[in-house]
């Protein structure tokens, strides 16, 4: 049983990799096995198709989602909640930056996908509005109760649609670190205008080391 749930799990790794390195679509599960070294009757014997391990993949999104993204503790620093959900965002997209390059597609060939999809989400708006009345009670923003839920939607469509931006806006520019980060930039842009006078410089100074996260890349410099 050991071995199986170690052979599960390399399978699922490598999906992700190869995914990312070369798209998902352009991957079969012979792909996969054959850059594993086993034969696809091996991978057919953890997963019934390449739908079944994409299943696989998001469940372990949704781990991370729920694992990672949480309410500040009373005891931490006001800014610390915005740098740790906008470092939870680098590190989904980076980590799973195929599913966000291609969501609409995976989730219209997948109807139960699509389903777990909207009911995750829906968690997620929950989170990122925790986030958001966390900041408000510490004092870092200053925004009214009636457009908590509506800030909060746009900051998960930034999130969710950045990769997706990214490559038909700059089709030449690579999904790297850099380009990632500078999607989360512009998730701090969205809370920027609401900085209180207090918080201000240090939602500046947040602003700036992400800025030299991002670097001097100038191919996608406009976006």
């Amino acid at each position: 049983m050991e071995k199986k749930l170690r052979t599960k799990d390399r399978i699922i790794q490598a999906s992700i990799a190869l995914f990312n390195e070369v798209g998902e679509r352009q991957v079969t599960t012979n792909h996969i096995a054959a850059h594993l070294g086993i034969s696809p009757g091996n991978l057919y014997y953890h997963f019934r198709n390449k739908e079944d391990i994409i299943r696989h993949i998001f469940r372990e999104y949704t781990k991370l989602l729920e694992t990672r993204i949480k309410p500040p503790s009373a005891q931490a620093r006001p800014l610390d909640a915005l740098t740790d959900y906008l470092d939870i965002v680098f590190e989904l997209m980076w980590r799973f930056h195929f599913f966000y390059a291609n969501l609409p597609d995976i989730l219209s060939r997948d109807p139960a996908l699509q389903q777990d999809y909207l009911q995750v989400q829906q968690g997620v708006l929950a989170r990122v509005m925790t986030v958001i009345k966390a900041l408000k009670a510490q004092g870092v923003i200053a925004v009214d109760e009636a457009d908590i839920r509506d800030l909060a939607h746009n900051i998960k469509l930034l999130v969710t649609f950045w990769i997706s931006y990214l490559k038909t806006q700059a089709p030449q520019a690579e999904v790297n670190q850099a380009n990632l980060y500078r999607g989360v930039l512009k998730v701090l842009l969205l809370f920027k205008p609401y900085a209180t006078a207090a918080a201000r410089a240090d939602m500046l100074q947040l602003q700036h080391y992400y800025s030299q996260l991002v670097g001097t890349d100038q191919a996608a410099a406009d976006l």
